[in-house]
């Protein structure tokens, strides 16, 4: 078998996780995974998406209102939603 030598080009990988097309495959996700708490939830106005930049592009869908809350503690709504989109859950922090 041949031998391969790859090299990492770091400045690229930044470049494309900070493109355009990044960001809106981040921002689409994220409206959908809101679009499917909405539905779910009986305060839909509760559910905010924020786009942020890192070491890439993302975003974050919370919900802001106690009871909804709540439902994510119960029923995982938040959870839920991601999964169904086929998105990695991960706890903050890990």
């Amino acid at each position: 078998m041949a031998e391969v030598e790859f090299v990492l080009d770091a400045a690229g990988v930044r470049e494309v996780l900070h493109s355009p097309e990044v960001r809106a495959m981040v921002d689409q996700a994220a409206e959908q995974i809101a679009e499917r708490v909405r539905a779910g939830v009986r305060a839909p106005e509760a559910v905010q998406v924020d786009a942020y930049s890192t070491d890439r592009e993302a975003a974050r869908v919370t919900v802001t209102d106690v009871r909804a809350m709540a439902w994510q503690a119960r029923d995982g709504v938040l959870t839920r939603a991601a999964a169904a989109i086929g998105a990695d859950v991960k706890e903050r922090g890990r």
